[in-house]
């Protein structure tokens, strides 16, 4: 129930010796065809990678035939010589497969700055390329964990074809994209401006709405490749539903296991007067500090949720606000509800509804809450 799902794929996952563990942390997938249309889309973060800038120029022109991953170094502020090890890696796996070096997109996530150590990368591809296999994809989605504690795996079917997909990322989920490395796959067949167009529409309801912790990592790659090798063409609406669904399932099995999280939040917008008010409305709320540790406390503080409101420049009226926390109407009319108390915040699963009352656009935004654990992770997560 992964990359390999869909027929022209193989994958695998070995250890190159990068995780002082001794854990699995290189990945290769390979579109063995008969087509290798592609999409992918990148982090926004000015300040990008060595493999993000390496990849940017291998998917201008629509066609992947492999996706090479490593965990454990990020190889991001590394210098000439990252950019190097990351040319050296994907020529490594062309030679390997017989492509050229310019079809395979390279990722990396794991600590910034700090080099890889290139023969590492180099004897990984080698033995990456021996294990290949149509039925590696549980073992690639585990190699590209970092502080992850369980893989990412999703299967959307259609219609006689498939889509694919894998992901990691626990930490730094924030929009354009998240702190996330993911590769998916299908079996039908879709040109690549078909597929750009469908996971653009994808992402941006899906990964492009988690906002777990505010930052932003330097290496998000979303990859899609197309092997074609079902013979069948799906219109291009019912491709992107399937596609979407496939994301969104990602995108909370991320949310599930983000750092140190004790509730997953779901914050919906209503009656904005635009998407675009909608999405900042919800994002103001997922990154207030004081809102997610309020309901870290399992307190049902709605005051929070206005005053994050209040920072943006959507279009509502401050005195006619609503506001409900799993269901009970805290707040109407921007003035106190129904009891706070009988709001049971004690559960994983936390909603948080906000009426703007100016349109009728609507958004949701994906966040979790701020734990003693989330912070000791991340304090202790370092070079």
């Amino acid at each position: 129930m992964s990359v390999t799902t869909p027929a022209g794929f193989l994958a695998s996952g070995v250890p190159a010796g990068l995780k002082s563990t001794g854990a699995k942390d290189l990945a290769l997938v390979v579109n063995t065809g008969p087509t290798s249309d592609s999409a992918t889309v990148f982090t926004s973060n000015r300040c990008k990678a060595n493999p993000v800038l390496w990849s940017q120029e291998v998917v201008k022109d629509g066609v992947v035939r492999a996706v090479v991953l490593n965990s454990g170094g990020a190889n991001c502020y590394t210098g000439a010589e990252g950019f190097q090890t990351t040319h050296a890696v994907a020529e490594k796996v062309a030679e390997k497969v017989g492509i050229g070096a310019i079809d395979v997109v390279v990722c990396s996530t794991g600590l910034i700055g700090l080099a890889n150590p290139r023969q590492n990368l180099l004897d990984g591809v080698e033995a990456a390329h021996a294990a290949l296999s149509s039925d590696g994809g549980a073992d690639a989605a585990t190699a590209i964990m970092t502080t992850d504690t369980v893989s990412k795996q999703a299967v959307v079917e259609g219609p006689g074809w498939t889509i694919g997909g894998m992901a990691k990322g626990a930490g730094m989920l924030a929009p354009a994209l998240a702190t996330m490395l993911v590769v998916i796959t299908t079996d039908a067949v879709v040109p690549a401006a078909d597929l750009d167009t469908a996971l653009r529409t994808a992402t941006r309801v899906s990964f492009d709405r988690l906002d777990s912790d505010g930052c932003q990592s330097t290496n998000d790659t979303v990859t899609l490749m197309a092997s074609g090798a079902s013979g069948i063409t799906p219109p291009l609406a019912d491709f992107t539903a399937a596609l979407t669904q496939l994301c969104t399932d990602l995108a909370m099995q991320l949310l599930k296991d983000a750092e140190g999280a004790d509730h997953e939040i779901a914050i919906t917008v209503l009656n904005a007067a635009s998407e675009e008010d909608a999405v900042e409305v919800g994002r103001s709320i997922a990154r207030s500090n004081l809102f997610k540790a309020a309901v870290f406390g399992n307190d049902p503080n709605w005051g929070r949720v206005l005053a994050s409101v209040g920072t943006t420049q959507a279009a509502f009226d401050p005195a006619d606000l609503d506001v409900a926390m799993n269901g009970v109407w805290v707040c109407r009319n921007s003035t106190p509800h129904e009891d706070p108390a009988s709001v049971d915040l004690t559960g994983r699963e936390v909603s948080v509804t906000v009426d703007l009352k100016s349109g009728d656009a609507r958004a949701t935004i994906w966040t979790n809450d701020l734990t003693h654990a989330y912070v000791h992770e991340n304090s202790a997560y370092s070079s």
